[in-house]
């Protein structure tokens, strides 16, 4: 596509695709493109009907709802986390030095460091994860341009499920507020300030899905590709301080958000095509990270890349909210597995999830 089609209409997805990173860029920070799906004139997604996400919504409604919770992810804020997650880090390492099988980074590793971090974040019991893991997974496939009919079908169900065990979570916080984002959520809500109740249930769903969702990925394809890449990862292992720039470009070669979605809300002309009001865009963050008018030799894995100005965490207002979280526990969780295991290696065939938005494995086995 980059190319020779950089810009081309999707029949089967009725959307038009964008490659290039400067089209990429343009669209997500372009007012004239909404993320409210209800702009296309199409009746509101089932979903949508009691609150609007901030992942779905647009100014005002997206500045009000995004301020509510962006003080809990600034770095400062975020960097009072350090301890906490580098102490996860250590018990999960000990815990796959010990195992006798062969150990899973994804199930034994890159999953349960994310579920967990957001889940004491937001004031969640963590052992519940086995259930919100469940849920979650079949919402962030449904995030895909197209699923199958067995899927939409499971949506509804996880979606009320995850929804009724937040609000069973939301009820103890009205009774017994305790010191994490939900009571602070609550208190915001009760005094009417700017939360309504399903406003409150959905945010809550959205920070806990993409507070760990997307992380996993990070973490799983950052370690495939370095797996990939011995050459890199002894370099990385040389030297700790090159663990910033290693992440921001794990994240551009591997980007565990692969598109997103808009809607014109006027005629645009992107690459010569005239994008009518009311179509679809789909920004492909992945091939855009890919794109050799940007990056020098873009399918080369170098964690010395800089700058290294990639679109993973997208751009513009809905510019991930998570994203010093996320590159905090890449740092930590890659840094202190590379220093843990001087031999680590591949020990068998990975599994890529069978989902197109949300890019990650399944499973990855590896030797410690």
């Amino acid at each position: 596509m980059l190319a020779n089609a950089p810009v081309q209409w999707n029949d089967t997805l009725e959307a038009w695709l964008l490659a290039r990173y400067a089209d990429v860029v343009a669209s997500l920070t372009d007012a004239r493109f909404s993320a409210d799906r209800t702009k296309q004139g199409l009746p509101d997604a089932p979903e949508n009907q009691l609150a609007r996400s901030m992942l779905l919504s647009d100014p005002p409604d997206h500045t009000r709802l995004r301020a509510l919770v962006s003080k809990a992810f600034t770095p400062r804020m975020v960097e009072q986390l350090r301890p906490r997650i580098v102490a996860i880090v250590g018990e999960l390492l000990d815990r796959m030095a010990e195992k006798t099988a062969t150990p899973d980074l994804i199930s034994d590793f890159a999953y349960p460091l994310p579920v967990v971090v957001i889940a004491e974040l937001l004031g969640v019991p963590a052992e519940d994860r086995v259930k919100f893991h469940q849920w979650s997974g079949v919402l962030a496939a449904s995030l895909d341009p197209l699923v199958s009919m067995e899927l939409a079908n499971q949506v509804p169900v996880a979606r009320e499920g995850l929804h009724e065990y937040l609000r069973g979570i939301i009820a103890e916080r009205r009774s017994q507020p305790r010191a994490d984002l939900i009571s602070e959520l609550v208190a915001v809500e009760e005094r009417g300030d700017a939360l309504s109740e399903p406003e409150l249930v959905v945010m809550c769903t959205l920070l806990l899905i993409a507070g760990h969702e997307t992380t996993v990925n990070l973490i799983g394809n950052g370690m495939y590709a370095l797996l990939r890449h011995p050459d890199q990862l002894a370099q990385l292992r040389s030297d700790p301080s090159l663990v910033g720039s290693a992440v921001e470009e794990l994240l551009r070669y591997d980007s565990p958000v692969q598109m997103t979605g808009r809607i014109a809300l006027e005629p645009v002309e992107i690459g010569g095509h005239e994008i009518k009001t009311g179509q679809w865009i789909l920004p492909l963050l992945g091939a855009a990270n890919h794109d050799p008018a940007q990056f020098d030799d873009p399918e080369s894995l170098n964690l010395k890349r800089t700058p290294n100005p990639h679109v993973a965490f997208g751009r513009g207002i809905h510019f991930c909210l998570g994203s010093p979280l996320a590159r905090l526990e890449g740092q930590i969780a890659i840094g202190m597995l590379v220093r843990r295991f001087p031999n680590l290696g591949l020990a068998g065939v990975p599994v890529r999830r069978q989902q197109i938005t949300l890019r990650g494995l399944q499973s990855l086995p590896i030797s410690v």
